[in-house]
């Protein structure tokens, strides 16, 4: 056996009892307890006095376990109130006993006195007077170890919380796509807040491991009395303020408001070791980096040793507290923290407030420029489905379809601050993202699409999808569709109806050529038509006969596979397919528009086009691509590409950098590892179910729908005239925003709520949304409409 080998004991009761007797001299009954990675007993003698052998694992050293000795006897003089555990001798005078298991590995003994009491987590309902009791015990064992250490803890430990990084490599043996996820998403948060500021911190040595089974209490009426706490085999010499993160860790298990239960702990901690402003703004992220240790450390412990569920035994809650963390926004953690030790919160003390901030953007930014809500929110940092405004609140995303795959997400993160710490420039050199991204890409799109142009926006990319359709073609007019919206260049402009139609537009240009919106709702053909795709199409057929009678032909059609800004307008049947043939009987390119809804949100595909069962000649992406990052495409085909190599160079400064092309590289991989399409086709379609219901129960709902994470819910106030319910719409999202849930209008009428999230939104965020619809609807008994 080499040094580096690790072995968890595992010795029989009669090998345990033989020992007792030669080494101690006791006689008694022994009882195995559970235990992590050692192996202990509970030995009662024939005086019914009871102590604990403790057998540790094979790589735990001697100095180690002498220092351990050293610092209870220490506590025991420094903290007389409490009870710690005390060694005893053997015959020989010694308080490490070497002994070796069948298979010649050796192990290191100690005989300890039994410490009574009830372990806190036996204790069901915790009261904040205990609470309270907990924090001011742990700071008391807290301030006695400000002046004791020893060189054996100053050691490179996995579950010291200096090392939650380390956990990054044990993401992979957690097998829950959605909580490797979250976990990810919280050590990225630990690397970027408490890692750089961790020598700020106060140093001291700390049990490193008061939970819920390690500490002991006495049952009263008040609620109980603190005994003490066991086991110090996780001490280690670290960040003083850790010791109460790892504690609150425990305590908030099972907790419906964990801040409220880490205040009673946080002020009774303050009380006997005051606690400094740096350690409570870094605290939340703490808790949740000890989380992340804990549950990857779980993942690995359960294969390694799979009989044991002591090793899992926190599992389960500390997922559950997990969850809820992510909903509480850092911000009022901290404040709350703050308060619980009246600390005057800072915070926003240097930065911006609202008004301020909208004084500024009317002295400086375009009034063109529009702000979501009566009162517009300051949002500060984005969690996956979640935002966070600045004073606190937490918003559950149903609208934001940029952020794809989740705010923040920590894969995307990473890969955008690896390749920009290594090189950003533009595509004149060669690089392998460039093109090693275009490949990825173009294999998840159908061929003949197989050439790829990179911009930055959406915008710009139906602005190049034109200019190489009008190459191509040689011709200029395009066929659009009313109230379709495809970006803000001016070619843009005059190819969206929305826009060229709507307050401050001009009308359509004469090359421009409007065919209805093919919505089965609104529209002359109904979706209980079977024909309505094929009667839609027709009027494109006639739109093409009329440019033929003047000696025109088109350029392109354009259409969203799916149309957003239009009122989240599912295409019927066949539409696209009776369009295309009839475009391209005339000599025109399809263009489809896949900047809103592309990369799995559907969820039956990866495409919207594909719901119609059609190839376009041009695909356009943008939004979902980046996750944010500025990056968007252009798709076509070889042919279409090589056309448009007709001398004039076509180059984009920023377009297909390696730090956008690495970014989209995350992005699809996401996707494919995470599942993330699959989730869209499950949560969309319970979303939808369950929105539908609320249809039958209130008369204000005329139409919902949609696929996948792609729903729209159109109100009307009569449902023979469907007269749009504007004003009611726009006073339910903000309600929706005052229950923290952000949705928003879309629709010519701006009737239609829109619901876009994240991909990564689950069936309990899909549930919240519609039972909070479903309230409000009940509150303004819009019921009745």
């Amino acid at each position: 056996m080499t040094a580096q080998e690790e072995k968890n004991p595992d010795f029989f009761n009669e090998e345990v009892k033989r020992y007792l007797k030669k080494h101690y001299n006791i006689d008694g009954k022994i009882h195995r307890l559970v235990s992590y990675d050692d192996q202990n007993f509970l030995v009662t003698d024939k005086k019914n006095t009871k102590h604990v052998l403790k057998i540790s694992n094979t790589i735990e050293k001697k100095e180690f376990l002498n220092a351990q000795s050293e610092v209870l006897k220490y506590l025991k003089k420094k903290c007389s109130n409490y009870q710690f555990p005390n060694h005893f001798e053997t015959a020989e005078g010694k308080i490490i006993l070497s002994i070796k298991d069948d298979s010649g590995f050796s192990y290191f003994a100690r005989l300890l006195n039994y410490v009574p009491g009830t372990f806190l987590r036996d204790l069901k309902n915790h009261s904040e007077n205990l609470l309270y009791k907990f924090g001011e015990f742990l700071a008391t064992m807290d301030k006695a170890l400000l002046e004791f250490d020893h060189p054996a803890f100053h050691r490179n430990f996995t579950w010291d919380l200096k090392n939650a990084l380390q956990a990054y490599d044990r993401l992979k043996y957690i097998k829950s796509s959605h909580k490797r996820r979250i976990a990810e998403y919280f050590l990225l948060q630990f690397e970027t807040h408490v890692s750089p500021q961790f020598h700020r911190l106060r140093s001291s040595l700390i049990h490193g491991d008061a939970n819920d089974w390690n500490v002991l209490i006495s049952q009263n009426e008040s609620g109980g009395e603190i005994v003490g706490v066991i086991d110090f085999g996780d001490m280690v010499f670290s960040q003083t303020i850790n010791e109460l993160a790892i504690a609150l860790v425990y305590v908030l298990f099972n907790k419906e408001n964990p801040l409220a239960t880490a205040k009673h702990v946080i002020r009774g901690y303050n009380s006997v070791l005051p606690l400094e402003e740096l350690e409570l703004e870094l605290l939340y992220h703490l808790i949740c980096g000890r989380l992340c240790i804990g549950v990857t450390m779980y993942a690995l412990s359960s294969l390694k040793y799979p009989e044991n569920d002591y090793v899992t035994i926190s599992e389960k809650p500390a997922w559950e507290l997990l969850e809820k963390l992510i909903r509480i926004n850092p911000r009022q953690a901290e404040k709350e923290f703050k308060q619980a030790c009246q600390m005057v919160d800072s915070f926003n003390s240097n930065r911006l407030h609202q008004k301020q901030i909208l004084n500024l953007r009317q002295q400086y930014i375009g009034k063109s420029l529009s702000i979501s809500y009566d009162k517009p929110l300051k949002i500060v940092r984005g969690a996956l489905q979640y935002l966070y405004d600045d004073i606190g609140k937490t918003y559950l995303d149903a609208v934001n379809n940029v952020p794809h795959v989740g705010h923040c997400h920590p894969k995307v993160v990473k890969a955008a601050q690896k390749q920009l710490a290594v090189l950003n420039t533009n595509t004149r050199y060669l690089h392998d993202n460039l093109v090693l991204y275009a490949q990825r890409l173009t294999d998840k799109i159908p061929d003949p699409l197989n050439v790829c142009f990179f911009t930055n926006s959406g915008s710009e990319a139906i602005d190049l999808a034109l200019r190489l359709a009008r190459n191509y073609t040689g011709q200029k007019d395009i066929i659009v569709v009313e109230s379709a919206y495809h970006g803000t260049t001016t070619a843009d402009i005059e190819i969206s109806a929305y826009k060229f139609d709507g307050s401050g537009g001009s009308g359509a240009e004469s090359y421009i050529h409007k065919v209805e919106t093919p919505d089965t709702y609104r529209g002359r053909y109904k979706a209980a038509d079977a024909e309505a795709g094929k009667k839609y199409a027709a009027q494109v057929k006639n739109v093409i006969e009329q440019m033929q009678k003047k000696n025109k032909k088109p350029a392109a059609f354009i259409c969203e596979s799916l149309m957003g800004v239009a009122g989240q307008i599912v295409l019927p049947e066949n539409y696209l397919k009776e369009v295309f043939h009839f475009v391209r009987q005339a000599d025109g390119l399809c263009i489809a528009d896949e900047v809103q809804i592309g990369f799995g949100r559907v969820g039956t595909h990866f495409w919207g086009f594909e719901t119609q069962d059609v190839v376009p000649d041009i695909v356009t992406l943008g939004k979902p691509i980046g996750n944010g990052f500025p990056l968007a495409a252009v798709v076509t085909t070889l042919e279409i590409a090589d056309a448009f190599a007709n001398g004039m160079e076509y180059f984009n400064t920023y377009g297909g950098n390696p730090v956008s092309c690495a970014v989209g590289l995350a992005v699809l991989d996401v996707i494919e590892q995470e599942k993330l399409q699959e989730n869209a086709l499950r949560v969309g379609a319970y979303l939808k179910k369950r929105l539908e219901s609320l249809k039958d129960e209130f008369k204000l709902i005329g139409d919902v729908r949609g696929t996948g994470l792609f729903i729209g819910i159109e109100l009307v106030r009569d449902h023979k005239t469907l007269e749009p319910a504007d004003t009611e719409a726009v006073s339910i999202v903000e309600k929706m925003k005052n229950n923290g849930i952000l949705i928003s209008t879309d629709g010519p009428f701006h009737n239609v709520l829109k619901i876009k999230p994240p991909i990564i939104f689950n069936r309990e965020n899909a549930g919240f949304l519609v039972d909070t619809l479903c309230l409000i609807f009940l509150q303004r008994n819009l019921k009745h409409f």
